[in-house]
């Protein structure tokens, strides 16, 4: 959420940039950490923080399939 809190409101980011962030190695480590992010993102969907878009549309967990975004919810 800080992420999101730092850009526009109607701003969205990529699973990679949430992992990127909290990966401390300069290396591609971050990798390792994109499903847990991706889990911690729907995380957030299920408390009403959050919402998962492709396309700029909002999807569910069942419809997601493939790059998804993250965005606050409108």
């Amino acid at each position: 959420m800080d992420l999101l809190e730092r850009r526009a409101a109607t701003a969205s980011i990529c699973p990679s940039d949430a992992a990127r962030e909290a990966y401390e190695g300069d290396d591609e480590g971050w990798r390792a950490l994109m499903e847990p992010t991706r889990r911690a993102a729907w995380r957030l969907v299920a408390a009403g923080k959050a919402e998962i878009t492709q396309s700029g549309r909002p999807v569910t967990e069942t419809e997601a399939h493939g790059p998804i975004r993250i965005r606050r919810t409108r």
